[in-house]
This record gives structure tokens, sequence and C-alpha cells, in this order.
């Protein structure tokens, strides 16, 4: 299944309920157009599963991979269809092998490596399930910040590099937003472009020297998801926040006033949001507001009551009565 909307194009598929012997004649001419041409064979006895999410922007593509023991192989023939991006890949399995200008990798789990779709290559995955992204940059958008970049091909990531997590984090965005507006395209593709130029080995200097601001907006996302799993904690604070991501409490708030709000007025924001989902769920009706109000993070409940009103127009009782009806 696939579907565009004028320069965003979603693709999905998966080899569930699709006959074994058309799998991967199927799969070629799916993930062919929008990431890479390849030729896709099982590995094994069993059969091939394959499923896979893909979107593509202009100088974009990002896809989400869970497949079986395959090897996959970009042969001569297959890179004269013009094709010179360069491909992150980043697999969380063992036993993954590449090959590629001469160099044969045995990579280990959460490892990347970068391919250049201009030059054959093979992979192999040889056992489980592998889960991973893949990343399709242009050449051309790397090459100013990343000078030797044609010596970076098949050569092994480390797995927890601040940026590669960074990286794998914010591209997570790509799957749960629609990014209906092309300037907040614009805006995402510079921050994954940037990522992994850092990923890669660029200095944080000359991907700021680029006009790129994807290390800090990479920071913020990791750190408004710390705070979104951190709701609950009654030591959650700026200073915390800060010295988990091993940066300064004034550099947090910079990030933050460079998004147009505060740490605190986020993190009320997103206390208030949780106890509002709360509320609206029948599931939660046992539940008394107080203790809502002090699951999602809060400790005075007045106060609670008074943001809540503030939020909302509404006050808690009138929200879980609404729910009820």
């Amino acid at each position: 299944m696939s579907g565009t909307a004028n320069d965003f194009a979603v693709m999905h598929f998966s080899t569930e309920g699709v006959p074994e012997r058309e799998r991967a004649p199927l799969l070629r001419d799916f993930i062919g157009p929008m990431v890479a041409r390849l030729d896709i064979e099982p590995e094994g006895d069993g059969p091939l599963h394959f499923e896979v999410a893909a979107r593509a922007v202009p100088e974009l593509a990002v896809s989400t991979l869970a497949f079986s023991p395959v090897r996959a192989e970009r042969t001569r023939a297959l890179t004269a269809d013009g094709n010179d991006n360069i491909l992150l890949s980043c697999l969380r399995s063992p036993g993954n092998t590449i090959v590629h200008r001469g160099n044969e990798l045995m990579l280990g789990e959460g490892a990347g490596t970068l391919l250049s779709m201009a030059d054959p290559f093979g992979c192999a995955t040889l056992s489980g399930i592998a889960r991973g992204i893949s990343i399709s940059v242009p050449r051309k958008v790397l090459t100013a910040m990343l000078p030797d970049l044609e010596d970076r091909f098949a050569r092994p990531l480390v797995a927890d590099s601040e940026a590669l997590r960074l990286l794998r984090d914010y591209v997570g965005l790509i799957d749960h937003y629609h990014m209906a507006r092309p300037e907040l395209r614009g805006r995402v593709v510079g921050h994954v472009h940037d990522l992994v130029a850092l990923a890669l080995g660029a200095s944080r200097e000359v991907v700021e020297a680029a006009g790129g601001r994807g290390l800090r907006a990479g920071r913020l996302h990791a750190i408004k998801a710390d705070i979104r799993a951190s709701l609950g904690q009654r030591g959650l604070s700026l200073t915390a926040v800060a010295a988990r991501h091993g940066v300064t409490p004034r550099y947090v708030q910079a990030l933050f006033e460079d998004d147009g709000t505060t740490f605190s007025h986020f993190l009320v924001g997103e206390r208030l949001a949780r106890a509002h989902r709360m509320l609206s769920d029948p599931l939660q009706a046992t539940h008394s507001i107080s203790a809502i109000a002090y699951a999602a993070g809060f400790s005075d409940l007045s106060y609670f009551n008074r943001a809540f009103r503030r939020r909302y127009g509404a006050t808690p009782s009138d929200v879980r009565a609404a729910a009820e009806r």
C-alpha cells in the first residue's frame, strides 16, 4: 500500500498475505522506486518475511524495516538507474555482513554503515528478525560538510554515539507527523541532513557553519521525549534533565526559547495534557481527581485546578463529567 501528497510520499509494504513465490518480486517493485533497487532473496529454508514503511520528501527518504534473514544485492546492472544517493543503514540484529568497495564488514547489533548507491554492494542478515532504519540522502548534500565523504563508505559507525542516537530518535518524527506544510518538511529534512553528517564524523562547527540546526533540534526532541516519559517523577527538574543529557541547564533553556517556549511551560503543559487524557478515559473513572493530578506530576492540587481551568476553560470535574456522558 502506498500514497502521495504533493511532494511527500508514503509507502507501506508487508509480505503478510502474499504468496511466497510472489514476495521477492513484489518487494523489489515496491521498495526500488522510493529507496533503492535491490535484488532481495530469502536466506535459508524459511519463507521471506519483510515489512517496510518508507516516507520520502525531496532530498530525503527514511525507511523503517523488519525482515527475516535475507541477502540483498545492488548489482552493477542496477546501478545504471542513475541513483547516486548515499544510504545510511542501521540494523538492530546480530550477524550483519556487508561487502562494499572492496571491504567486507561484520556489523554488531545497532551499528550502522554508509553505502554508495552508485557502486555495487551486497548485504546479508543471517539470523533472527532484523529491525532498523535506512536513510537515503543526495550525495551532494553532505559533500560540503564532509569533504572526505568518499572515504567513509563501508566503515562501521559507533552504535552508541550521541549523534547516531539523536539521529535514530529524530527520524521517528517522520513516522508520526504528516508534515503537511512545505516549510516544516524543509526544516525536518535539513535537521536530518545535519544529524547524518554528525553521525558520520563531521564536526559540530562545520555543520553549524553550513547553516545547520540539526544537533539542537535532535537534542530538543530527545529532551522532550525524556520529559514526557518522566512526568510522574517528583524530582523532574531543569537541572536533572540537563544532567541526564550531558548539557547545562542554560543550554536546555536556550533550546526551549528557540522553540518559542520555556522548560517550565512545556513541562506544565505536558502534565496538564496527561491529566486531561486520564480524566477523559472511562478506564480511569475509579481514580479520584487528586490521584490523577499526582500521577501527572502535580504536588499542589489547588495549583493543578487553577492551571487546568486556564488551559482548558473547564474544571477537571467538568471534563470527567463530559466523558461520562
